[in-house]
């Protein structure tokens, strides 16, 4: 498997391309930033269930993508806060996507989160990446 510069975005491409495939099930290499992403889009309903496994030296994380009427819940991403050029906001600064219809996902000093969450508790951040 090679060896990516950006695995948060490499993560995000591998769920938007299982969607537009149809694919029920998809998976990544594991990390702790993966694993906290896989939650916050199941919180937010982009994901039926996700389910880690560490075993050996590598883990892995197993998704499966939420459809509705066989349309895919999520319609796109775009990484936003990349290696080469960190995005940071404060938290009256977080964008609102597609007006509400998409979320942010934000790396605060409590984690990583929803956008809207983090608004909520007033805590900016980095700016990882809009899904929508």
């Amino acid at each position: 498997m090679a060896v990516t510069s950006d695995p948060i975005a490499d993560f995000l491409i591998r769920f938007k391309n299982a969607t537009r495939a149809e694919k029920e099930e998809f998976s990544a290499p594991y990390s702790k930033v993966k694993e906290e992403i896989a939650r916050i889009l199941k919180e937010e309903g982009y994901l039926w269930s996700y389910e880690v496994n560490k075993e050996g030296t590598r883990g892995e994380i197993k998704a499966k993508p939420k459809y509705l009427d066989r349309a895919p819940a999520l319609t796109d991403v775009k990484r936003v806060s990349r290696p080469g050029l960190r995005q940071y906001v404060g938290a009256q600064e977080i964008p609102r996507v597609l007006g509400g219809m998409g979320i942010a996902i934000v790396s605060t000093s409590k984690g990583l989160m929803s956008g809207h969450k983090a608004r909520k508790e007033n805590l900016g951040g980095e700016l990882l990446a809009f899904v929508w």
